[in-house]
């Protein structure tokens, strides 16, 4: 089976995207299938992987629709595998209707839609020139059911792919008809898994981190950018450091290095904030770490708990989640308006309101203190990471969606 997985995000791109898409792209070439990547100009070619990359693109704007008709109709693929969001495509509207355009390339090729977040397009970012093509191609694919943000990507594409139930239902309310075609699908661990070694891996980088045997180490890991609530586990960790001499906070995971309209000093305050608060000092910041190596995966193994402080909550995408799930840590994460259901409070998740320190602070005292609830917390994750977050499933329901194309 040929499959052209085209994605805007690709290393070195910073972003959980460019992550996701090179390990699916991976995954599915170890699978025996024909994978081609078509992403941006710039970015990596394949060495050594089962797969081959095209940077062809310059910034998915109409000026560029020839380009991406031309290499698909040359590809011929059995399969299209569009990995979307609309800000790696600029918010522009081209992407939006390449179902569209794509069924009519290769008439037999399947279309399908793995939807990063229900995020598309922006109007408000259109030039009249884009608004005056977008009319004409909305005419040329058919008025009925296209969306304005979404073009025809719902209603044309023959599989959604979603990475998490609410997801699912923001993406329903644009087009009610989208629960038939949806299939969900969260992102397995984006890191390289290191060896447990009976504990040895854990030893031998606690002690190169200056770790004593009675330190309890408390890991964040991800990107940080300012939703991620890195502000609240700062000011909670204070709280427990207050009271607790042997605890530590290593983040495992740099700043996204973006424009931030609303706190365009992001970056610099939030590296000031641990001073301020008086815990630099029992604090590691790792940053970026190799991500072609297991270096991530052995930073996780040395911590006693996984926070993840997120305004919003936690959720089924949140791939950094199931990579700490995967790794058998007790996790503390924010609780969500809506809660999904795989998540059990205090069975594989130890649930806190977000943007508060306190409660955060006090769920991180109930794991230092309680040796049932960590172990119970343990085996919830690793039990929610066989069922929802192993790779081997994941692709099984990906590759389902694809069909027999």
């Amino acid at each position: 089976m040929k499959v052209l997985l085209i994605s805007a995000a690709f290393p070195p791109m910073r972003a959980g995207e460019a992550d996701h898409t090179l390990n699916l792209a991976r995954q599915l070439g170890q699978r025996g299938l024909d994978v081609h990547v078509l992403t941006t100009k710039g970015h990596e070619q394949s060495v050594g992987e089962p797969f081959t990359v095209y940077p062809l693109l310059s910034d998915w704007s109409w000026s560029d629709s020839p380009r991406l008709a031309t290499f698909v109709k040359r590809c011929s693929p059995d399969v299209v595998f569009l990995i979307y969001i609309g800000w790696i495509y600029h918010e522009h509207p081209m992407m939006t209707f390449a179902p569209t355009i794509c069924r009519a390339l290769v008439p037999r090729a399947r279309f399908v839609t793995l939807f990063e977040y229900p995020h598309g397009c922006n109007p408000g970012r259109w030039s009249v020139f884009s608004r005056g093509v977008r009319r004409v191609v909305q005419y040329w694919a058919g008025q009925k059911d296209i969306d304005y943000e979404f073009g025809s990507l719902l209603r044309d594409s023959d599989a959604v792919i979603v990475l998490s139930n609410s997801h699912r239902d923001q993406l329903a309310k644009r087009w009610e008809k989208v629960h038939s075609k949806c299939v969900l699908v969260p992102p397995p661990p984006l890191l390289r898994m290191s060896p447990d070694n009976e504990g040895a891996s854990r030893r031998g980088t606690r002690e190169k981190l200056g770790l004593g045997q009675k330190d309890f180490l408390v890991a964040y890991f991800g990107y940080i950018y300012p939703s991620k609530g890195v502000e609240t586990l700062f000011k909670a960790f204070q709280m427990v450091s207050n009271q607790r001499s042997n605890v530590r906070l290593i983040l495992i995971g740099g700043i996204l290095d973006r424009e931030y309209p609303e706190h365009p000093s992001y970056a610099r305050d939030l590296r000031e904030l641990p001073d301020q608060l008086g815990i630099q000092k029992n604090l590691i910041w790792i940053g970026e770490y190799a991500t072609d190596s297991d270096e991530g995966s052995r930073f996780l193994r040395a911590a006693d708990t996984c926070v993840f402080s997120a305004d919003p909550g936690v959720f089924l995408n949140n791939s950094s989640f199931a990579a700490a799930a995967a790794h058998g840590l007790p996790i503390i994460a924010t609780k969500a308006s809506m809660l999904e259901e795989p998540f059990l409070d205090r069975e594989n998740v130890l649930l806190c309101p977000p943007k508060s320190p306190d409660s955060m602070a006090a769920a991180i005292m109930a794991i230092m203190d309680d040796p049932h609830l960590r172990s119970r917390l343990q085996q919830g994750a690793l039990a929610l990471a066989s069922e929802w977050y192993s790779w081997e499933k994941a692709m099984d329901r990906i590759i389902l969606t694809f069909g027999k194309a």
